[in-house]
């Protein structure tokens, strides 16, 4: 079971090592903690953050279509829809910040590389202008040019300012660590349902 309570370290799917920073971010989808994120689990809790019918609708198949078949073992019988948490850094796309390393692991120095970079207002948080220059910046510089993981990066950072970021319109940098090791979604989550 991947589950993760409160001031816990979640062990791995599969395995006795705690979970990557990556895992903990997807695990707040896994509603029924098998380890597996079905499309029907992605777009519940698409709803839950606060996504309308067809945001969460085409966000739910763009994500699983996409990452789905990267993370599914070749001996799975599910769905090829259908994300296995513990192959989830197996979903890293090309355009990516370099904050989850190819394991998964969270990478301190190149997530504040991000705001050192980027963010000119103020030092600890981004604009949209500055959000739309970061995101540029990373597809200008990635090695291998993935339009698609551009597009996918575009979206996850465009629906993480819409939805994080704070009364002055500045998406800041503590609230986007709490996206990146899965906090942020059950916080948000709790403030739609109340």
């Amino acid at each position: 079971m991947f589950t993760i309570e409160e001031g816990s370290q979640p062990a791995a799917v599969g395995g006795d090592a705690p979970a990557t920073e990556l895992q903990k971010h997807v695990a707040f989808f896994d509603s029924d903690h098998d380890g597996i994120i079905t499309f029907a689990e992605t777009y519940r809790g698409l709803r839950t953050l606060g996504f309308g019918i067809f945001g969460a609708t085409v966000s739910a198949t763009f994500i699983n279509g996409d990452i789905g078949p990267k993370t599914r073992p070749e001996d799975a019988d599910g769905s090829w829809f259908s994300i296995y948490v513990q192959n989830i850094h197996k979903g890293i796309h090309g355009s990516d910040t370099g904050a989850f390393d190819s394991e998964g692991r969270f990478v301190s120095e190149k997530f504040n590389e991000i705001f050192t970079r980027h963010a000119k207002t103020v030092p600890d948080g981004l604009t949209s202008d500055e959000l739309d220059e970061m995101l540029h910046a990373y597809a200008d510089h990635t090695e291998h040019k993935d339009s698609s993981g551009w597009l996918q990066a575009a979206t996850e950072w465009r629906a993480t300012f819409e939805a994080a970021k704070d009364k002055d319109d500045i998406l800041r940098k503590d609230t986007v660590r709490a996206v990146y090791d899965g906090s942020f979604f059950s916080k948000l989550a709790k403030e739609n349902d109340d």
